[in-house]
């Protein structure tokens, strides 16, 4: 059952169908990255919002007992990636330096297919589940059999697909980052007009922090603060799970992040939580609507992997409707 989270998400009438895209048109493009190492910079202490020096794991390498499904806020670590994170050497850079670690974020789309190119684990094949902005790491999803036989160095090569898909229907919803496969498992569906979209949380605008002044849209994502409890526990965000598809309400991703009336950006939940000032959970984002051509409704089951297959169970989600507007 639908779980009515503020106006947006009332029960609609009339029959449901998938909304219609330009696939037809689209390429698909081979990128390739390596397994990153984790990165230490100048200090290994990470001061807190509340002015305490923390010494916990971070981004990058290969996580091997968390993953995409799992819980995003509590853990003992700050901006984990719980997956593989791929980042590109820049040995085959033409031109600027850093060019295709650049492309490899930009062609990346959440629910591409990865396939493991070297080492004892090549030929396993994973998916795509996010991408942090800063570090610049995609982030890819392997079973945990598999991330034990990798090792880093190892090569992943991707099918990016998912760049330049549009809605022919909704010419004012703007895809970014959202692979054909995420959209066609997702369950998003047209109704009376408007894009049915399931996700699990409504997040207000004002909650947002790093990532802001980026000028697009595809090379990273933009953290959830967690600093106002009162907002935490009227919206459920204690309970966030990477992979989690959330609506942040009102933003326009369209051209980098912007708090815009009647704008909402539907993203995934990429890597966990953040002690540090202005960071939180990063969303990626993978649709931009305005508000008046798109209904939200709430889905327990509405993460990536669970949608995508990639799991059988996750952590158990929130309890209750969001008792907050936006």
């Amino acid at each position: 059952m639908d779980i009515p989270l503020h106006p947006l998400m009332e029960a609609g009438t009339g029959a449901a169908s998938a909304p219609r895209t330009n696939v037809s048109r689209m390429v698909a493009s081979a990128v390739a990255g390596q397994v990153s190492h984790p990165v230490v910079r100048a200090s290994p202490y990470r001061i807190g919002r509340d002015g305490v020096p923390r010494l916990v794991p971070g981004s990058g390498g290969i996580v091997l007992n968390r993953r995409v499904g799992d819980r995003a806020v509590g853990l003992a670590a700050d901006h984990m990636e719980a997956g593989v994170s791929l980042h590109n050497t820049g040995k085959d850079d033409v031109g600027q330096r850093g060019g295709s670690n650049r492309a490899l974020m930009f062609y990346a789309c959440v629910g591409n297919r990865a396939r493991v190119t070297s080492g004892p684990a090549r030929g396993a094949v994973g998916t795509v589940v996010g991408k942090h902005g800063g570090i610049n790491h995609v982030i890819v999803d392997f079973p945990p059999a598999v991330k034990r036989r990798l090792c880093i160095g190892d090569r992943v090569q991707l099918d990016a697909y998912g760049q330049g898909l549009e809605l022919p229907d909704f010419p004012r919803v703007r895809a970014l980052n959202l692979s054909p496969r995420l959209l066609r498992r997702w369950g998003i569906r047209t109704q009376a007009g408007r894009l049915v979209v399931p996700v699990t949380h409504t997040v207000p605008a004002e909650l947002m922090g790093s990532g802001f002044g980026r000028s697009e849209g595809v090379l990273g994502d933009l953290d959830i603060q967690l600093s106002d409890a009162r907002l935490v526990r009227r919206h459920r965000l204690d309970a966030l799970r990477l992979g989690d598809l959330v609506a942040v309400c009102p933003l326009d991703y369209r051209f980098g992040p912007s708090r815009r009336a009647g704008a909402i950006t539907v993203g995934v939940v990429v890597h966990s939580d953040s002690k540090v000032a202005g960071h939180g959970p990063g969303v990626t984002p993978l649709l931009i609507c305005p508000a008046e051509c798109v209904r939200l409704v709430c889905r327990p089951q509405a993460n990536v992997a669970l949608v995508l297959g990639l799991r059988q169970s996750v952590a158990p989600p929130a309890r209750g409707p969001s008792r907050g507007r936006w």
